[in-house]
């Protein structure tokens, strides 16, 4: 009775929380290519690891969007070493003018091409190398892609959603190999 109570209880927590998705998930051990869309974030930075357990990036981000009175989006993006998190701004925030202050910055994202592999599990830093070695195991089985960027997380839900259930990417970003003349 227990195990069901709590399982209700996440299963409706995770269903109420329907914020507005900035692209749709990769699916769990799939490796896909994505367009993602030029868009606006908000990004917090340490000069520590992402994965350090208090870099406090989260809470900055939170007290942004909570005293500019900006909706949550998901997913959550993060740059591992320096550590940043990006949340992005929705579209009807989006029409906010929105300004950069000491903690968070206000930028502008270009449209970008990515690989992308869908995980389930905690977010760790074991998580995330196994799945950036993945894509690096495809990249240097498909010729036609060339990296363009360094690898980033790409996280899905909040920190009360026990690991086992919790949704991840890690993405790549990549260009198309052009013929040389």
């Amino acid at each position: 009775m227990r195990f069901y109570f709590l399982f209700s209880l996440i299963f409706c927590f995770t269903q109420l929380s329907a914020y507005e998705s900035m692209h749709e998930k990769t699916p769990v051990g799939k490796i896909v290519v994505i367009d993602l869309p030029a868009r606006t974030a908000l990004e917090a930075s340490t000069d520590s690891s992402y994965f350090k357990s208090d870099n406090g990036l989260f809470r900055k981000l939170f007290q942004y969007i909570s005293s500019n009175n900006v909706s949550m989006t998901t997913p959550v993006e993060a740059d591992i070493f320096p550590g940043k998190m990006r949340f992005f701004v929705g579209h009807e925030d989006s029409k906010k003018k929105l300004l950069s202050n000491d903690s968070v910055s206000v930028i502008k994202l270009p449209a970008l091409k990515v690989i992308s592999v869908g995980i389930r599990g905690s977010y760790s830093e074991k998580n995330f190398t196994s799945n950036k070695k993945k894509l690096e195991l495809w990249l240097s089985k498909n010729k036609n892609f060339l990296q363009d960027g360094e690898a980033y997380g790409v996280y899905w839900n909040g920190p009360f959603i026990p690991g086992f259930f919790k949704r991840s990417e890690v993405h790549i970003p990549v260009k198309i190999k052009t013929a040389s003349k």
